[in-house]
Order: structure tokens, then sequence, then C-alpha cells
């Protein structure tokens, strides 16, 4: 949640996506913004606009948001031979017309492991194949694991790297996605944007060679809410260079993870606005644990924020 507009005390801690579209929309009448939104309206272009200020220059002003509307389609060895539905995770709302069906889920991100459990819920056959190390916590009936997918092959069988093969109806992909910002002039703004990254951004959120466009929100693996607010009340490449000497590969240089909290404390000490409280680390590293342990469980959990330093189990 925002740290200024708490979620409904009457809420369980997990909600459903609908809670969190009318949170969103009371956030949006509260803080007065929905008179200022023109919805089902497509951006074909964003071009500058210079305002002229009474006592001061041209200012540019821009902000962008958005990138989980373009799937990452992998490219898979023999592909055409495979007969069945493919689709992405994009695509994906309910498990019920799956049911019955053998499914092949490629990817165990939280959309992969989440959706497989879904499935296997309603009865479906589903094989995860991931390059994580193998799941040690309990998974339910009609769900086993299998290494990436090496291919597919002329038979329409799913070839996997150890060898082993499997048939199924489905293949669902749960493979994250692509930035793209086709209406921006990206070159004209000194912007590199690639399937896996867009760089430069200083402190992953502004190019240096446009400093009045802001692109909120572009980090993966961080806690969204907290993270936009602390980039909004901020306004505002060496990071990304030492992650390659690390080797870290491109798609993942804009994953934050543990490094979220750093970045937003830096954010709120240069800015001067009130840091994210020691509870919502906290809070957000428990629920992380929880899911490691027991990923099909861990969400009938509730909590209460005691305070700005303590969160409480509710039985």
């Amino acid at each position: 949640m925002f740290p200024d507009f708490p979620f409904d005390e009457q809420l369980p801690s997990f909600l459903p996506q609908q809670e969190v579209q009318r949170y969103l929309e009371r956030y949006s009448q509260s803080h007065r913004v929905t008179p200022h939104v023109r919805f089902s309206t497509v951006v074909e272009e964003v071009n500058p606009v210079t305002l002229e200020t009474e006592g001061a220059g041209p200012k540019t002003v821009w902000e962008v948001t958005s990138h989980y509307s373009d799937p990452y389609l992998p490219d898979i060895p023999g592909i055409e031979h495979f007969k069945g539905t493919v689709t992405h995770s994009h695509s994906y709302r309910i498990p019920e017309p799956y049911v019955g069906q053998s499914v092949v889920v490629l990817g165990a991100g939280a959309s992969g492991l989440d959706i497989s459990m879904e499935l296997a819920g309603v009865n479906a056959q589903v094989i995860l194949s991931h390059g994580k190390p193998p799941f040690t916590f309990p998974l339910p009936p009609g769900l086993r694991q299998a290494p990436p997918l090496a291919r597919v092959d002329q038979d329409g069988a799913f070839c996997f790297q150890d060898g082993s093969r499997a048939r199924a109806q489905v293949l669902l992909l749960c493979t994250g996605y692509n930035y793209t910002f086709p209406y921006l002039r990206a070159k004209a703004m000194g912007l590199d944007v690639r399937k896996e990254l867009v760089t430069p951004l200083y402190r992953f959120l502004l190019p240096p060679a446009c400093p009045s466009l802001f692109i909120i929100g572009v980090a993966k693996l961080i806690l969204p809410f907290p993270h936009f607010h602390c980039q909004m009340e901020a306004e505002v490449c060496g990071q990304l260079e030492a992650k390659r000497q690390l080797g870290v590969p491109n798609k993942h240089l804009l994953r934050m993870q543990m490094e979220q909290w750093g970045y937003c404390q830096g954010l709120a000490r240069d800015a001067g606005f009130a840091p994210l409280p020691p509870v919502t680390q906290s809070l957000y590293e428990e629920v992380w644990r929880r899911r490691g342990v027991h990923p099909q469980g861990y969400r009938k959990a509730n909590y209460r924020l005691a305070s700005d330093t303590q969160w409480e189990l509710i039985e």
C-alpha cells in the first residue's frame, strides 16, 4: 500500500485483484487524480512540451509508466512441431479452462509457481519447467518439476535438458515481459530501450540526457506501491555497470529485490521526505520467507502493522 493511504483494516492481507483495483480507485478519488486521467485512450506518441514560466526559462515536463504489456516469447527450437495451445501468463485469468488437461508451464517465477498450483487444483496434470534449484517444499498432487525446456521434437513431444520427454496439450509461458515504449523517441532522449533493459537511467528513474523525463516503476522484484511512492516523492549508470562487472546478465540488471530498501532510503534522504518505515521491509521479508516454505498456504495468513517497526501475525 501507499504509506499515506492504508488499506481497509477489514480486508485480508493478501488481496484479490478486484480489491486492489478498488483501492487504486479510492486512492485516485482521494488525491483528486481521476479527473486528470483520460481513459480508453491509446498513446501514440509523446512529444516534449515547453512551458514558459514567469521568472524562469523553458521547462520540459515528461512522465511515463508501465512495462507489463508486451509478453516475452522465448525462442524454442522445434516449437513449430507442437500442435497444442501456446499461451502466455499475460492472457491467463482463471484455471477452469484447463480442467483435466496436461500443461507444461515454462518459468517458475511468482506467476509460474502460482499458476501451476492453481492448475493442479483443478486436476490439470502440470509440469513446471524451470532452471532454478528444485523446490523442496511440498507440491500439490498433479504438479511435478522438470529442468528447462531444450526443444520440441518432431513428434510434438517436449524434450527437457536432462533428456526426459513429455507430451502436453498446452504450453503456458510464464517468461516475463519485454520493455517497450513505442510512443517515446528513445534515441532523441539518449535512451537505449531493449527487450530486457532500459538504459541509462539515473537511479532507475530518469535518463541523464532528458532529466525531466521520469520513468516510474521500471525496476523489477520490488514492493510496488511504496517503491512508486518514493519515486514520485523524489521527482528525480554506474550501478548497472557495477552489476555487469559481477556477471549479472542484462535481463536481471533492473531486478532489485533486497537492493530496493537502500534505493528508497537514498531517495528519501536526498529529496527530504519521510523514508519508508522499517516494518515495510520486515514484513516483506517475512512474506517471502513463508512463501518459500509453504507456497500454497502463505496467503492464508493475515498481518497487522502494530507500529513503524513491528508487525503482528493475526491468528
